[in-house]
């Protein structure tokens, strides 16, 4: 058999071709792992711009500018008064703090905070909106309402609460007049708790039934939800209270009804019990000779 080339090489011949092909391995290696870190910092690289892409584009859409308030909300609420009048103010800026109404001396005022899928606020109205009607028509009385948003997760996750709330404040904003009609329809076609409540087209279609003509505006705001910013604002600032002009620290319920600034601790299904806390609560300056009409029908839902 005969000898293979490599004994025919001498010992120290051997140890150097041994070394270098070692040296070749090892540079062979050194560039696999120079071109492998390469990749692996480019690929670092580019899912970093991906991930700061994802996040710059989550943050711009989340994180919108909040919006001025609607017109005549000032106080985070609309105060009617004789004829269904509205009182007009200005728009809140955004992040601007509400200026509470002031109750002229001997005016009765009535301050409510309702939400508009509570059903209690609806028992409220049935029985007692006739009597408050009254009340607005013969003068010296004003009417607040401040529509807040406590009952969203009752609705399927539409947030009825607050697109109601928000239908309620584009009114405000655009048809001020026509808004106490509007506040007694969501109640006439309040829907039951856990459901999915009224869509954003059938909040609209409740506008001519409220008397309201709309161009457009109403609807377009009601759709892209114009005023949720506030709604979400004002029921913040209403559930950690104080609430100006009252004996109320904070909203804890609705409806939370306040009488010339003392809360009605009554039934809400009790027109009597209310009638009477009214003349109580507006002392001897109140002229009570209009007011007795029978508790408002249960409407059809």
């Amino acid at each position: 058999m005969s000898d293979s080339a490599d004994d025919k090489l001498s010992k120290n011949a051997k140890r150097e071709a041994a070394r270098e092909k070692a040296r070749l391995l090892r540079e062979d290696q050194k560039k696999k792992e120079r071109r492998n870190r390469f990749l692996l910092q480019g690929g670092i690289v580019v899912g970093a711009l991906a991930i700061v892409a994802i996040v710059g584009l989550v943050i711009v859409n989340s994180v919108k500018p909040e919006g001025p308030g609607p017109l005549n909300m000032a106080s985070d609420g609309i105060q009617i008064g004789e004829g269904y009048v509205a009182t007009e103010t200005p728009a809140l800026a955004p992040g601007e703090a509400p200026t509470p109404n002031e109750r002229a001396e001997g005016e009765l005022n009535i301050t409510m905070f309702v939400d508009y899928l509570c059903p209690i606020c609806r028992q409220f109205e049935e029985t007692n909106a006739d009597y408050i009607s009254s009340l607005l028509e013969n003068g010296g009385t004003t009417l607040d309402i401040h529509p807040i948003t406590i009952l969203d997760r009752l609705s399927q996750g539409t947030k009825y609460s607050t697109r109601a709330a928000n239908a309620a404040s584009c009114v405000a904003n655009y048809q001020p007049n026509s808004f106490y009609d509007y506040h007694l329809q969501l109640f006439v076609r309040q829907p039951e708790e856990n459901t999915a409540g009224l869509s954003d087209d059938e909040l609209i279609a409740l506008l001519p039934d409220a008397g309201i003509e709309d161009n457009g505006q109403i609807a377009d705001c009601i759709k892209g939800q114009t005023f949720k910013p506030f709604v979400v604002a004002s029921t913040d600032r209403a559930l950690n209270g104080p609430i100006p002009n009252s004996n109320v620290d904070k909203v804890e319920g609705t409806p939370t009804v306040i009488v010339n600034g003392m809360k009605y601790e009554g039934a809400v299904d009790d027109l009597a019990s209310f009638q009477a806390f009214v003349v109580s609560a507006a002392g001897e300056t109140f002229n009570d000779e209009s007011s007795t009409p029978t508790p408002t029908p249960t409407p059809a839902g």
